[in-house]
């Protein structure tokens, strides 16, 4: 392969996707490889935050029913929007609450052990707040998480096996909960085929998107998906901490929600203030609290961004920089005791670049202080994300040429090897 940086600058030239950048703050120097686990900000969403603290400022209380985007309809107004980067009907996606909380209402709601059907499945590479979410409901429900929950082993410590996954799927389980991408090694499983596997055992199913939306086109309604959880601060660069988002099919609307709250009444029934909860025909049904609003605002304006771009379009550049970046880590980085831990084929790889090093801490320490922002996980993970939207492939050249330079003086040497690193 060519690994010239001329040959970089010609597929930017050719990228159709290129003018978005300017839309993002990219810090001059900086090569922000991060963005799955916080995306930039972009700067319509710091306008749409800056419209809102305007209408809190003008208009005070009114703001719930006034201005351009009434706050009391805000969940409802960006679910609709954000219907098309995961494939389902408008109806059916609220954006509320945390990732872990709203797992909490999923599993309220929908496991209802019964019977030889008591346990929930999982796997043993998941993020811990799900595993935390999944004990937590076994417990409340009085079984024990040793004996309850069912995680499907690893053969590799980084990939998952989908016939493994299947064959765990017995008749004593209730709820099945993985993830879209796995974080760690960005393994994307097939989440068709393992819905239509579930469904035939007639267990339920959903699934974390949190590394996948935004940056993988989803069709959760067509693939019988019953739910889904994600948080919008990754790829969807909504800010830290902002407003996760939760899918439920409609063939389950209108079943009465595990974790009842007074914003998931009917709309024209919400004030009336009685103690007879009437739901949501809708996704809102699934929500608790008032909405954030200050943490809802910047969706508005990444959102707008995505519909500009497109999912389809996002998704082929995500896959060209990636591979990209593989390509180059394997000219230039071969003799460094790098194991790549993505998987190869384009249909299991989600957006990011995942690399395996007993040196791994330092190695994210040298590159930070080098201008490259990767994502360290514990143990030995290092991260790198190359983003659609605002990552150019001059950007993953000059990432991979100074992770080069670390290795090749040996520079990570310098840098504290306990792993402190906060990302």
């Amino acid at each position: 392969m060519d690994t010239t940086k001329d040959y970089a600058q010609q597929l930017d030239n050719q990228d159709p996707l290129r003018s978005f950048r300017d839309e993002f703050y990219i810090k001059e120097g900086q090569y922000y490889m991060d963005g799955n686990s916080l995306g930039l900000l972009s700067k319509k969403a710091e306008a749409a935050v800056m419209n809102t603290i305007e209408d809190w400022k003008q208009l005070g209380i009114d703001g719930w029913t006034s201005g351009d985007h009434p706050w009391f309809y805000l969940s409802e107004k960006l679910g609709a929007q954000s219907a098309p980067l995961i494939g389902c009907k408008e109806h059916e996606v609220i954006v509320t609450g945390s990732i872990t909380t709203n797992l909490h209402q999923m599993l309220s709601t929908f496991y209802k052990p019964e019977g030889t059907r008591t346990k929930i499945l999982a796997d043993e590479l998941t993020f811990p707040s799900d595993i935390y979410a999944l004990q937590s409901q076994l417990e409340l429900k009085g079984y024990a998480a040793s004996d309850h929950l069912v995680k499907v082993k690893s053969r590799d410590g980084l990939t998952l096996v989908e016939e493994d996954i299947i064959a765990a799927m017995t008749e004593d389980i209730a709820v099945i909960l993985l993830p879209s991408v796995l974080y760690r090694s960005g393994q994307l499983l097939d989440m068709k085929r393992l819905t239509a596997e579930a469904h035939k055992q007639g267990i339920l199913i959903g699934f974390d998107l949190a590394h996948s939306i935004g940056a993988i086109p989803h069709e959760l309604h067509d693939w019988d998906v019953d739910f889904a959880v994600w948080c919008n601060y990754k790829y969807l660069n909504s800010g830290p901490g902002g407003v996760g988002g939760l899918f439920v099919h409609e063939r389950h609307l209108g079943i009465q929600p595990g974790l009842m709250g007074w914003f998931g009444s009917q709309k024209e029934k919400q004030f009336d203030m009685e103690h007879t909860f009437t739901s949501a025909n809708s996704a809102g049904a699934f929500q608790i609290g008032t909405p954030h609003i200050l943490s809802l605002a910047p969706l508005l304006g990444s959102l707008e961004i995505f519909e500009e771009a497109g999912i389809k379009n996002i998704r082929e550049k995500s896959l060209q920089l990636t591979n990209y970046m593989l390509e180059l880590i394997s000219v230039e980085l071969n003799d460094y005791g790098f194991t790549r831990c993505n998987p190869l084929e384009e249909e299991r790889r989600g957006g990011h670049v995942s690399l395996q090093h007993e040196e791994a801490a330092r190695i994210c320490k040298a590159l930070k202080s080098d201008g490259v922002v990767p994502d360290f996980r514990s143990p030995n993970i290092m991260r790198l994300a190359p983003v659609a939207l605002y990552t150019s492939f001059v950007d993953v050249w000059e990432t991979v040429q100074i992770l080069k330079q670390i290795m090749k003086d040996e520079l990570y040497k310098q840098y504290d090897p306990n792993r402190n690193i906060v990302a």
